[in-house]
């Protein structure tokens, strides 16, 4: 296996370097917010299509507002081993979520440039424009585009200032109805491979800056509504009450002795509730609530939530309230493709630490790249295991081993038609 001859802790200083300017780019600059299609947005797109340029890669703006970056390899068009990473941000975000990976794909290529060294495919690099969905509330927009699988329907979609879809695309100076120039087919590439900061504590936990990820969890999301009764807070005795907000408060504590229970990884939350009519002297008559329920598994994850639902259709039932319940969210999962994950956990194990393989219960541009090519992941290290917060961080060092793995997984990458299955 050939080394890579990156200076150690020189890839970590630049990346460091790039993460702290391109974090700079915000819509305020006390919290850092960048949402797609917003100036901000598009400050930060030319800023990393430099970075691309500098780097020795052709690079555009595509028809979503992806950051594309190629390295031509021993010839010019050749298949591709596509790295990436999302650029847009959730409100009030830390700066290494979707950057860490993008600026660390940079790196390495731009190191593959200034030695002069062509491999016998391409590299792309790609910055995909909405991971998060923060704006539109439709999420791996950027990564939906380059897969085909993008949903125009969406293109009517309104933000909170009544601003569509459609509408921003053309401010931001793209065409909606060329959306579909984004799209990549099969035979262009070879895998797609992300790297990403784990965003739990599992690593920090076991004293490695990295981890080989075996899996992106699916995820079920549902709206729940109980309706009971509304009244007056100090005459209607306890026995006769039909209180939602108590009967919503059963079903979140159920919802959590169920997961906790569970040895398979399954992991439930309930992030949102509102009771009405809101009033401190008043019995609330109507709740609502989101459930979410991931799990490593498809079939774990169904049986999981056929089982929740049973258990709050009881306490509904019991409790004497109407229910409504709605799933708005259904993604698989992703399983990391073997051959290239083994591929992931030999660079890891050359560059000299333990190898370790994880299921990663947050979702990624790669539940959308599987429908156009298997893809593999690598979770670096970050503090606390804090994400989508300003206290998210990578020390220099874990940004540094990150992209040693990753450079030395693309200067050996093998190609499926290449492993002896």
């Amino acid at each position: 296996m050939a080394p890579a001859t990156a200076a150690t802790g020189e890839l970590g200083r630049d990346i460091l370097r790039r993460i702290e300017a391109l974090g700079a780019i915000s819509e305020t600059p006390d919290h850092l917010t960048r949402i797609f299609l917003s100036p901000e947005h598009r400050a930060a797109a030319d800023l990393l299509l430099s970075w691309m340029r500098d780097a020795g890669m052709a690079a555009h703006l595509d028809a979503i507002g992806n950051v594309c970056g190629r390295y031509e390899g021993e010839k010019a068009g050749l298949p591709c081993l596509m790295l990436g990473s999302h650029y847009d941000t959730v409100r009030d975000a830390g700066k290494w979520d979707g950057p860490l990976g993008l600026i660390t794909a940079i790196a390495c290529v731009a190191d593959l440039h200034r030695r002069g060294k062509r491999l016998p495919f391409a590299v792309e690099v790609t910055g995909f424009a909405d991971e998060e969905g923060v704006r539109f509330a439709s999420t791996l927009l950027g990564s939906r585009a380059v897969a085909g699988t993008f949903d125009e329907s969406v293109l009517g979609s309104r933000d909170s200032a009544g601003i569509s879809m459609r509408e921003a695309l053309i401010t931001f100076g793209l065409d909606p109805d060329h959306i579909g120039a984004a799209a990549r087919v099969r035979s262009e590439l070879l895998a797609y491979v992300e790297l990403h900061i784990e965003q739990g504590p599992v690593l920090e936990g076991l004293h490695l800056p990295v981890g080989t990820v075996t899996a992106i969890a699916g995820a079920t999301r549902l709206a729940a509504s109980l309706t009971g009764m509304a009244g007056h807070a100090g005459t209607v005795p306890m026995l006769l009450r039909r209180d939602a907000l108590a009967g919503a408060a059963e079903c979140i504590v159920e919802i959590e002795q169920f997961c906790r229970t569970d040895q398979d990884g399954l992991v439930g939350t309930v992030g949102y509730i509102d009771a009405r009519p809101g009033a401190t002297n008043v019995i609330p008559g109507q709740v609502s609530f989101t459930i979410d329920i991931r799990a490593p598994t498809d079939a774990h994850r169904k049986l999981a939530v056929a089982d929740i639902v049973r258990r709050i259709e009881n306490i509904a039932k019991r409790r004497k309230l109407q229910l409504q319940l709605d799933v708005t969210h259904e993604n698989r999962t992703v399983p990391c493709a073997p051959w290239l994950r083994d591929q992931v956990s030999e660079a890891v194990a050359a560059e000299g630490f333990r190898t370790f393989e994880l299921a990663s219960g947050a979702g990624h541009d790669g539940m959308a790249m599987i429908d156009i090519a298997d893809v593999a992941m690598l979770f670096v290290r970050c503090r606390g295991g804090i994400s989508h917060h300003p206290d998210e961080h990578v020390d220099a060092d874990d940004a540094d081993a990150g992209a040693r793995v990753l450079l030395r997984l693309v200067e050996n990458f093998r190609p499926r038609g290449a492993e002896v299955e």
